[in-house]
C-alpha cells in the first residue's frame, strides 16, 4: 500500500520526537548518575578518614627503626614480640592471640569481681629440699594473663644478663625464670638468670615488710622457704600460667647511665605457661612493689610509652622526657572499685568520621574503663559496642566496602583484597577534662589477611563489666603517666 504525504509527515515528526525523547532520557540519567556520584563523592568529603596502604596492616619482613627517640638516660626499646625487630619473632596465630586476649579480659573482670579459688604449686614437688618451699595460688583469678604484646630487654645483676621481658601496665611484680629452675622453666630464646653468678643478688627474708606486701600485689599469701627462710612469691594467671620462685632483690640496669639498685623481683624456679620465648615480666602497675613505685623517688612516677607498628620501634620511659608539648591533651586518672593497681580513664563518648555516637555517658561511667598495655583489643560496653560497630558499617557500607566473615571475637570485617589502599573513617575518644583523642590510623584495623580485615574492637558480656582501652588503639600514640599528677596524656605521632 502506498504511503500519503501526510502519513509519511506523520511517521517522520514521530520519528524525531522519539529520537528527542530517547537523548532527553539519556541526558536524565548521565545528570542523576552524575548527581549519585557527586552526592557520594560529597558524603566521603563530609566524613573524617584515613587513607590506609593495605601493606601497613601485615607483618612487615624487615624492621623499620622508629627516629623518634626520648633523650632520656632511663628509656629502653619497645617491640612487637611478633615483629621482625624483635629476636623473639614468635609467628602469630591470630585466633590464639584474640583467644589469649579474652582470657585475659575475663581474668581481669574475674579479679576485680574478687573470685578465686585456692590450688598449690610447689617450687619442687618431687626434692624433699623443696617439699615445704610452696605457696597457695587462685586456680581463676589471682593476676591478670600476661600475653601482653610487647617486650623491653633490661640487664639483672652483676654482670648483667639481658632479659626480654613483657612490659604490663596491669601487672605489679616483675619477674624473671632463674636457675636452677628447680620445678620446671619454660623455653626461653635468653640464657636463663643464674643468681649464684651475681654479686648484686639478695633474698628477701620471709620476716621482712617486703615478703608482706606480697599479697597485696599478687592476692597470695607467700610462702616461706624452710631451710633459708626465704620469701617464697607465687603468681597464678588467669589461663593457668604460673611463676613460683624467690622473693630476692638485684640490680636492674636500663642503660648505661641508670642503674637501679637493691630491685624487688621474682627469681622464678617453677614456671609454666605461654609466655612467647620472653624471660619474665615487666610490673609497671600502681602497687607498691611495681617498678613505678619502687623508682619514686627517682621517677617521681612518672613514665611515658609508645606502642609500636610491628614493623618498627617504640620506647619506654622512666622519668620525664622533656617531650611532651603543648599537643598533649591531659585527662584525669582515676581509680577502679576492687582494682587499685590498674590504671582508670573516664570515658565520655566516641565519634566515628567526625560524627558523635548517641551513647550516655553513664554508660561508661558505671563500672569505669582501664587503660592497658597488655590488653590487645579495646573492650566496650555492649550498648557503646554496638553504636559504634553500626556506625562504623554505614560509612564503609557508604564508601563501598565488602564485608567478611567474623574472626573470634571480630564481628565487624571486611573483605579488602581488591584493593592497594583504603578509605577508612576516623575514630575518636572523649575523655573526662575536654581531652579528645583521634586514634591513629593504625589503632582501628585489626588483620588476619587482606581478605578478613576488622574492626578492632569488640564487646564485653555485660554493660556492668569494666571496660578496657588497649593496646591496638593506643599504638604510635605518646602516652604519659603523670601519677603523681594525677593525669593520663596522649600525644599524636610518639613512635
Amino acid at each position: 500500500m502506498a504511503l500519503t504525504i501526510s502519513s509519511a509527515s506523520f511517521l517522520i515528526s514521530s520519528f524525531f520526537i522519539s529520537l528527542c525523547l530517547f537523548f532527553s532520557l539519556e541526558k536524565g540519567l548521565a545528570l542523576q548518575a552524575k548527581q549519585t556520584h557527586e552526592s557520594t563523592q560529597s558524603h566521603r568529603s563530609q566524613l573524617r578518614t584515613y587513607t590506609v596502604q593495605l601493606t601497613s596492616l601485615l607483618p612487615a619482613s624487615s624492621c623499620s627503626p622508629s627516629s623518634i627517640v626520648p633523650n632520656n638516660e632511663a628509656t629502653l626499646k619497645v617491640v612487637h614480640k611478633h615483629g621482625p625487630c624483635s629476636q623473639l619473632q614468635a609467628k602469630p596465630d591470630h585466633a590464639q592471640i584474640l583467644q589469649q586476649d579474652q582470657t585475659r579480659v575475663n581474668s581481669i573482670h574475674s579479679r576485680l569481681s574478687g573470685k578465686s579459688v585456692a590450688a598449690t604449686a610447689a617450687i619442687d614437688d618431687d626434692n624433699p629440699r623443696y617439699q615445704k618451699d610452696s605457696t597457695t595460688l587462685p586456680a581463676k583469678s589471682g593476676a591478670v594473663v600476661s600475653s601482653g604484646n610487647y617486650i623491653v630487654t633490661v640487664g639483672l645483676g652483676t654482670p648483667k644478663t639481658d632479659l626480654s621481658l613483657i612490659f604490663d601496665t596491669g601487672s605489679d611484680i616483675t619477674w624473671t625464670q632463674c636457675k636452677p629452675c628447680a620445678k620446671s622453666c619454660y623455653n626461653q630464646k635468653e640464657t636463663i638468670f643464674d643468681p649464684s653468678k651475681s654479686t648484686s643478688y639478695a633474698n628477701v627474708s620471709c620476716n621482712s615488710a617486703e615478703c608482706s606486701q606480697l599479697k597485696s600485689a599478687t592476692g597470695i599469701t607467700p610462702g616461706c622457704s624452710s631451710g633459708t627462710s626465704t620469701c617464697i612469691y607465687g603468681i597464678q594467671y588467669g589461663d593457668q600460667s604460673f611463676s613460683v620462685g624467690y622473693f630476692g632483690k638485684e640490680r636492674l640496669t636500663l642503660s648505661s647511665s641508670a642503674v637501679i639498685e637493691n630491685v624487688l623481683f621474682g627469681c622464678g624456679q617453677n614456671n609454666q605457661g605461654l609466655f612467647g620465648g620472653s624471660a619474665g615480666l615487666l610490673g609497671l602497675g600502681r602497687n607498691k612493689l611495681s617498678i613505678v613505685e619502687q623508682t619514686a623517688q627517682k621517677y617521681n612516677r612518672y613514665f611515658s610509652y609508645c606502642l609500636p607498628s610491628s614493623s618498627s620501634t617504640g620506647y619506654l620511659t622512666l622519668g620525664k622526657d622533656g617531650r611532651a608539648s603543648r599537643s598533649v591533651k591531659y585527662t584525669p586518672l582515676t581509680t577502679i572499685p576492687n582494682g587499685a593497681s590498674f590504671y582508670g580513664l573516664q570515658v565520655l563518648g566516641i565519634s566515628v568520621g567526625g560524627k558523635t555516637l548517641s551513647i550516655s555517658a553513664s554508660i561508661f561511667q558505671s563500672a569505669g574503663t582501664i587503660i592497658d598495655s597488655g590488653t590487645v583489643i579495646t573492650r566496650l560496653p555492649p550498648t557503646a559496642y554496638g553504636a559504634l560497630s553500626s556506625e562504623f558499617q554505614k560509612q564503609m557500607s557508604s564508601l563501598g566496602y565488602p564485608k567478611a566473615s567474623a574472626l573470634s571475637i571480630l564481628d565487624t570485617c571486611y573483605d579488602l583484597s581488591g584493593y592497594r589502599s583504603v578509605t577508612i573513617p576516623t575514630i575518636s575518644f572523649s575523655f573526662g577534662g575536654g581531652a579528645t583523642v583521634d586514634l591513629d590510623s593504625t589503632g582501628i584495623l585489626y588483620a588476619s589477611k587482606i581478605s578478613q580485615v576488622c574492626l578492632a574492637f569488640a564487646a564485653n558480656g555485660d554493660d556492668g563489666d569494666v571496660a578496657l582501652f588497649g593496646n591496638v588503639q593506643q599504638k604510635r600514640l605518646q602516652v604519659i603517666y603523670d601519677i603523681g599528677g594525677g593525669k593520663i596524656g596522649f600525644g599524636r605521632g610518639g613512635c
